[in-house]
């Protein structure tokens, strides 16, 4: 590369308009070398387009029309693609003539490939052209036989260079480069011819050949030109004789000897090139032997079978055959045939044909000999096979496979399903084999659509193999429909169309169709017509839908099994509108406040809306009216009016109606219904009010109602306020009396406490004034002491109590009377007898156990209970006993009264 350094070039003078060449004159090539050119200074290289061309063939710089802008400095860089070094020449200076601009000229032709050009198979061709002229010339390619291009052949360089990879014999032919511009054309012609190196498609391989045989080694190969074949034997040319022949590669050496044995070379060669393929010859020469290959020691078959008895000693050259049972010398008939390698063959063996059969085998170098003893067998029969069946799924079949086999065989069932060998653990929740050792029945539980198809019982032993097959038909659920669509939508009505799914062997008998809205709960069956959709229909209309709502559709296949899985949902499409079919429900009204009448009612749901721009139009009138009042309400979720208006007089009657109405047009109207106005609030108090003390704890409010007349619309009920002489009126405590209640009674009061209390009613509209304040004082409180020594005597069915007198405290209330009661101890009510006397007499069952307590009743209330005295079970004998727990029981004689002494330490 350093060779390519020259001297200060000298400039190039041309006109505007005119081609150039620049050269760049690189040193001879010792490997591949690349070239590119710097304009003025580096890196500012040359940019190849259809004006400028660097060609790799020589390295030049083409410019095909100068411009003034290429006016400069240009340096040829050469890139060693081997060692990547480069190496600049001199600069070369490009300047424009002053004496004018040249004209137009047709393209002369400077880059150019040779007209003959042999390229290897596989190589990369590039073959380059470019012209210079004015205007630019335009390059296009083209073969002369008017076959296309292919797709590998790539045009780069502004077309000034086309590459075909991987050249093949297809791409030879005659190319042109054509230059044109509007001054004229001229074209370049080249031929691309085809070469390939031999290469091989048959080579020899070892061989080992008995004297006096024949070695015939055949090697052959392809390349362009037709390669030619040459032999070697041990590296030296292998002469042409009577026993050795060569034609076309083919080497036929006969009547082998030991001398032959040898390196042998075939040669295939063309003048782009020579390959080898090489082998070695051993002829050998030996007695028969039998080691290497031995016959075999037992062969079973069956009757009416053929049989064949192998003969293959090693021996060189091969050996003759002869053949013995036991000790007789076979010859060949109508069922013994002595076979070409030396074997033997039987045809239709029978029971006599069992027995030791010898191969005598010779050549002349020796004698050997091998024995194989043949046991002819029964043949294997199925006599119970499987046969087709049908079932459904879920159920359980059996498939029969019996036989009936030679004893002294090992015999094996296998079962294959459509083909594939069943594997029993794997399936083991399906298949099993069931059955005894002569016997591979198979039970398949639970079957499912997957288990229909061919199943094979396959026999095998060491002789024979036999096999029955049955079709297995599992019918179960149809699968889901396919293909729903929605081919015609209206306000009330789809029609729907779909194709059938598998039948899974048991034909449609119907189908069912089923829709969802956003409203829905789920899937619900629609109506259709016809109302039943026979197996063979595959469209039907959905009738009674609602206008204006969203619907999704399926449909669910049956047959005789059952009802399959449903269908992917269809498309979301939506009815259209419609004039809404429904008014408002419970239409009522009232309350509200004065001088208003409030109308209410159930809102439309969205899916009954049947349209967009839905609302309510509401229409009232005072009773005996002629004229309707009417109003518009636009949200439909609205579910009242109230309407305003000074004039309304309080707890009028109103006759209401509502309707409904969307962007279709009006709908019906509910019902007419009575609404009152608003009431106002009760002007008037209850009169008559007073308070009655009832005990230490409770006080009863009563008053007079107020009459209709004189209320100003329904009394809902009364309001009672109280409190205690100690609290504020303000802080006061409330209760209410509904309807028509006119008492109250008040509990939960401190005892021995004056209480004031006032009354007033209330309805819708609020509550009226109170009445005049009344008050009752709150009775003192009942004795804390319980009734103590209460004694009891049980004689026949009469119990008969006393106890002390309670004396009430000063703070207490006085004591009027006094209360027993009892129970027995199954029952959970107490039973009450009222005295006012310290004494009492029960009539009790017998055969019970009987619990009884007392207490002190007052003005204030009753008084704490004593404890509870438990009455043992008794028969009709005396006892008797005193509170309040068991201290001992005794007895004296039969004569006198048992005497119970009791003492109670807790309440029973």
């Amino acid at each position: 590369l350093e060779n390519s350094r020259t001297k200060m070039r000298s400039a190039v003078s041309v006109r505007e308009g005119q081609g150039v060449v620049l050269l760049c004159g690189p040193p001879p090539r010792a490997g591949e070398l690349s070239f590119a050119w710097i304009f003025n200074e580096y890196p500012s290289f040359v940019q190849e387009d259809s004006r400028r061309f660097v060609s790799q063939e020589t390295g030049h710089l083409y410019i095909a029309k100068v411009e003034p802008s290429d006016v400069g400095n240009y340096t040829c860089v050469v890139t060693s693609t081997v060692t990547n070094s480069q190496v600049l020449g001199s600069p070369t200076p490009l300047v424009l003539r002053t004496d004018g601009v040249m004209g137009e000229y047709e393209p002369k032709i400077e880059v150019q490939f040779p007209e003959t050009l042999p390229a290897a198979k596989g190589s990369t061709v590039k073959l380059e052209c470019f012209a210079l002229g004015n205007p630019v010339p335009q390059i296009n390619w083209r073969r002369t036989d008017g076959l296309p291009f292919p797709s590998k052949i790539k045009l780069r360089k502004s077309n000034g260079m086309i590459e075909i990879p991987n050249f093949q014999q297809e791409d030879a032919g005659l190319y042109e480069c054509i230059t044109e511009n509007s001054r004229g054309k001229n074209i370049a012609r080249g031929r691309l011819t085809y070469y390939a190196k031999p290469h091989w498609i048959q080579t020899i391989k070892d061989a080992e050949v008995a004297v006096e045989d024949t070695l015939n080694w055949d090697c052959r190969a392809n390349g362009k030109p037709k390669p030619s074949y040459r032999w070697l034997k041990n590296g030296e040319q292998l002469s042409i004789e009577g026993r050795i022949q060569i034609e076309n590669g083919a080497l036929t050496i006969s009547n082998l000897n030991l001398t032959d044995s040898g390196r042998y070379q075939c040669i295939a060669e063309n003048k782009h090139g020579v390959i080898y393929s090489s082998a070695e010859l051993r002829v050998v020469a030996s007695a028969p032997d039998f080691s290497k290959n031995p016959m075999k020691k037992l062969i079973q078959v069956q009757i009416g079978s053929t049989v064949d008895f192998e003969c293959k000693p090693r021996a060189f050259p091969k050996a003759k055959s002869s053949w013995k049972k036991g000790g007789e010398q076979l010859h060949e008939n109508e069922r013994y045939q002595l076979l070409k390698d030396g074997g033997l063959r039987i045809a239709n063996v029978t029971k006599a044909d069992a027995g030791s059969y010898t191969c005598l085998a010779t050549n002349q170098f020796g004698t050997a000999s091998g024995s194989t003893n043949l046991i002819v067998t029964e043949p294997t029969r199925i006599i119970l096979a499987p046969s087709n069946m049908d079932v459904t799924v879920g159920e359980s079949v059996v498939l029969p496979c019996q036989v009936q086999h030679d004893p002294i065989l090992d015999i094996s069932f296998t079962w294959y399903f459509n083909g594939t060998l069943t594997d029993f653990k794997k399936d083991a929740s399906h298949f099993e084999k069931v059955g005894g050792s002569a016997s591979g029945d198979l039970m398949i539980r639970n079957i499912q659509l997957k288990h229909s198809g061919k199943y094979v019982c396959m026999v095998k032993t060491e002789v024979d193999s036999v096999a029955s097959a049955a079709d297995l038909i599992v019918r179960g659920l149809p699968g889901p429909p396919e293909h729903v669509k929605v081919d015609e939508i209206t306000d009330t009505t789809a029609q729907i169309s779909w194709q059938e799914g598998t039948d899974n062997h048991s034909p449609v008998t119907t189908y069912t169709i089923q829709a969802r809205t956003p409203f829905s709960v789920g899937w619900q069956r629609v109506t259709t017509v016809p109302d039943v959709i026979d197996g063979k229909t595959f469209t039907t209309t959905v009738v009674d839908l609602n206008p204006w709502v969203e619907y999704e559709f399926r449909v669910v296949a049956s047959n005789k099994i059952g009802g399959g899985e449903p269908s992917l949902p269809s498309e979301k499409v939506r009815t259209e509108e419609a004039v809404p079919e429904i008014p408002p429900s419970e239409v009522s009204g009232g309350g509200g406040s004065r001088s208003e009448l409030v109308i209410t009612w159930d809102p439309i749901p969205e899916e009954l809306q049947n349209g967009e721009g839905f609302g309510y139009v509401v229409a009232f009138r005072p009773f005996g009216a002629t004229t309707w009042i009417q109003t518009v309400v636009t949200s439909p979720d609205t579910p009242r009016y109230v309407f305003r208006n000074e004039s309304i007089l309080p707890f009028s009657p109103y006759e209401v109606k509502v309707g409904v109405y969307n962007n279709k047009g009006e709908g019906p109207f509910s019902s007419v219904t009575t609404v009152f106005s608003a009431e106002e609030e009760p002007s008037i108090a209850p009169s008559g009010v007073s308070a009655t003390s009832l005990s230490s704890s409770a006080i009863e409010v009563s008053w007079m109602a107020i009459p209709w007349k004189m209320s100003s619309g329904r009394l809902l009920g009364y309001e009672v306020r109280y409190w205690n002489n100690g609290e504020k009126e303000e802080s006061s405590n409330r209760v209410k009396a509904a309807g028509n209640e006119t008492s109250v009674r008040i509990t939960g009061l401190k005892s021995n406490l004056a209480y004031y209390t006032a009354v007033r009613a209330y309805n819708s509209a609020g509550a009226g004034p109170f009445s005049a304040t009344v008050n009752a004082t709150t009775k003192k409180t009942p004795p804390s002491q319980p009734p103590g020594n209460i004694v009891w005597n049980v004689t026949d069915s009469r119990v008969i109590l006393s106890w002390e007198e309670v004396r009430a405290m000063e703070n207490e209330s006085e004591v009027t009377g006094y209360k027993v009661l009892y129970r027995t101890i199954s029952q959970s009510n107490m039973n009450v007898l009222n005295t006012d006397k310290t004494t009492a007499e029960l009539v009790l069952q017998f055969n019970e156990d009987y619990i009884i307590e007392v207490k002190a009743t007052t003005e204030g209330g009753d008084g704490t209970s004593s404890d509870q005295i438990l009455i043992p079970r008794l028969a009709s004998m005396d006892a008797r006993g005193s509170g309040p727990s068991v201290l001992s029981i005794f007895s004296v004689s039969s004569f006198f009264p048992m005497l119970l002494s009791l003492t109670l330490n807790s309440v029973l």
